[in-house]
């Protein structure tokens, strides 16, 4: 028999190997069929992660939701269930792999963030698209676990007219990006034009500019940032406040690296990717063992005033410092 604590303790100690061959060599009393029947039969969900983090979470009105996706990638496999080719950032491009819609939760710059929702993103098997899956953990997060946070970032994926009523009628304040052929109306004389028909005066890159996107029933606010490479991210709010200018909603737009590298730390971290299992239940558990992982090095990290990163490495400080000593095989010496 094996638990899910002993699971979790594998993923965050094994160094390279993630498999349930290795982790059955390593274990004793239990072979690989116990560990693949574990992770065939049992039901672990973004719930259970839920009851471990909300304890943790630095939860207020002036933190922040963010919603992002991202792609496990199984590019060499054939054969795992839930395994389809679709868009990976990471890549910057098409990958064979498995999309995760992930809800982290943030208390702003310090960095205290955490999951507390995902959705495995597996449309042939339960129909859900992302947005699907985007709107009910915001519903579940706002209703049922009433979570305070007023303000939800996310991409210009998540930016359909259908997604901004939503997050505008559940009184929260949104932050997203939107794609170059949206359409805006600065007034109804004008009618809708593109976004890079706007003329932009100093005065409105500073302090934006209050518009009308098309099939959406109330104001936003516009604002335009200039990378220094000449790139522009076209970022909206519903937040009219006159205090909400261009630094502002840029800040606010930033926060959603945080996001970015909780995916990068558990894939890098957990073996994420890493589970050869082709049953898609298999898959789903071995996921939400790698969230429990990530959590407990969180944990430890923020407990040692250390980096996830700088913990993971340290489980392994005393073998390299024994092996050194005493090295099992030593460099090879000519008699």
């Amino acid at each position: 028999m094996i638990t899910k604590q002993q699971y979790v303790e594998y993923l965050i100690s094994t160094p390279i190997n993630y498999t349930c061959t290795n982790l059955a060599e390593h274990l004793e009393g239990v072979s690989h069929d116990v560990i693949s029947d574990y992770l065939e039969k049992e039901k672990l969900t973004a719930r259970h992660l839920w009851e471990l983090v909300k304890g943790l979470i630095d939860d207020s009105p002036e933190a922040c939701m963010i919603i992002d996706d991202s792609v496990h990638n199984k590019q060499y496999s054939r054969s795992i269930e839930m395994v389809k080719l679709q868009y990976s950032g990471a890549v910057g491009g098409l990958v064979r792999g498995i999309g995760v819609v992930n809800l982290v939760h943030t208390n702003g710059e310090d960095g205290e963030h955490y999951p507390v929702d995902f959705r495995v993103y597996a449309k042939g098997a339960d129909g859900k698209t992302k947005n699907d899956h985007f709107q009910k953990m915001l519903l579940q997060a706002v209703i049922e676990r009433q979570i305070k946070a007023k303000r939800v970032l996310f991409d210009s994926w998540y930016a359909s007219w259908k997604n901004l009523k939503m997050v505008h009628r559940w009184g929260l304040i949104f932050h997203t990006t939107l794609k170059n052929n949206r359409l805006v109306s600065l007034s109804k004389e004008s009618g809708y034009v593109h976004l890079a028909e706007i003329e932009w005066t100093e005065e409105r890159l500073k302090k934006g500019l209050i518009v009308k996107l098309k099939k959406v029933p109330f104001n936003v606010k516009l604002f335009k940032i200039v990378a220094t490479n000449g790139d522009i991210d076209w970022i909206i709010t519903n937040d009219l406040d006159e205090t909400t200018i261009t630094q502002v909603a840029q800040d606010a737009n930033d926060l959603r690296w945080q996001v970015e590298e909780f995916h990068r730390e558990l894939k890098q971290l957990t073996g994420s990717e890493k589970c050869q299992c082709r049953k898609a239940r298999s898959q789903r558990n071995h996921l939400a063992c790698c969230y429990h992982a990530w959590l407990s090095m969180k944990v430890q990290a923020k407990a040692l005033n250390k980096t996830i990163y700088r913990v993971h490495t340290d489980l392994f400080s005393d073998y390299l410092r024994a092996e050194l000593r005493n090295p099992t095989i030593a460099a090879f010496q000519p008699v």
